[in-house]
């Protein structure tokens, strides 16, 4: 008991020490790319810092229910993912609670976005949904062939059937599935050519506009948490896991960098350009992975 309060207590902390030093080293590869010196690594946890020390502007109860929400959803979710060996929540419904609990954090965005009252906000959160939609029905294919090749829906289950290299990524039925997933991992993580929903240069941070001080600082967290559970779902689905957390780390820390490079070469989508594409290979992908492990059983 002592042990899983223990593992509550650092599997969040764990995601988002991982979480913000990703946001720090993609502004710095970036800047390497774009051949200018970038920021130190350390940036987010500077502004983060910063930011709670600086006035915020609160819209309602809503408005700060939604942060909450979002923030808290993203912490849950956490809980359910394996990690190095420590999974909190392991016996608590696996991966039918990560597929639903994923849903709080547009949930949440949408809730603190609607006491706005903001243009860019509105059009921002409409994007998110419309993404949402366009990567969850192939996701929803990877996850139930996963589930079907293994027989289980517990995560630990999966993660322990793939130990000694007996990865999913290496085996036919589930190829297909990884390949999916790893097309739709960018536009999960918000990264281009799927940044559509902030899109700077376009509504100006959309449904983060009127962000400000802590709220914003919430914001940033959220996303680093985000971020480390798009790509750990990736490494304990199809590489296998890790018994411990440096192995872990250095396999997210793999996928990370290759979704950066793609990051870096491709430009944004329009929302239909998205959805159109998001709809057709990765689906295609997952589907056929689908039909594979229901037949290859």
């Amino acid at each position: 008991m002592v042990i899983k309060i223990v593992e509550m207590i650092v599997s969040p902390i764990l995601a988002f020490v991982i979480g913000v030093f990703f946001l720090g080293l993609s502004r710095k590869i970036m800047a390497r790319i774009h051949r200018r010196y970038g920021p130190p690594i350390t940036q987010p946890i500077i502004d983060m810092i910063k930011l709670f020390y600086q006035k915020s502007v609160s819209h309602g109860i809503l408005f700060d229910l939604g942060v909450v929400l979002s923030l808290t959803g993203s912490v849950v979710v956490i809980l359910f993912i394996p990690f190095g060996g420590m999974c909190p929540l392991s016996g608590s419904g696996g991966l039918l609670a990560i597929l639903y609990l994923m849903l709080l954090a547009p949930l949440g965005m949408a809730l603190s976005g609607g006491e706005g009252a903001n243009p860019n906000i509105s059009i921002g959160i409409s994007r998110k949904f419309i993404l949402s939609l366009g990567y969850e029905v192939p996701f929803l294919f990877v996850i139930l062939a996963i589930m079907t090749h293994y027989k289980t829906i517990s995560i630990v289950e999966i993660v322990r059937a793939q130990q000694g290299l007996h990865w999913s990524i290496f085996s036919l039925p589930l190829l297909l599935s990884a390949i999916a997933y790893f097309i739709i991992l960018p536009a999960i993580l918000g990264i281009r050519p799927f940044d559509i929903v902030s899109a700077p240069q376009e509504i100006a941070s959309g449904p983060m506009v009127e962000y400000g001080g802590k709220y914003l600082a919430f914001a940033s967290i959220d996303h680093a948490l985000h971020l480390f559970i798009g790509i750990a779902l990736f490494v304990d689905l199809f590489l296998g896991g890790a018994r411990e957390p440096i192995t872990f780390f250095i396999k997210m820390l793999v996928v990370f960098i290759i979704g950066l490079f793609i990051n870096a070469v491709f430009p944004r989508f329009r929302i239909e350009q998205a959805i159109k594409f998001l709809w057709k290979w990765p689906t295609f992908f997952a589907f056929l992975g689908l039909i594979v492990a229901l037949v290859v059983r």
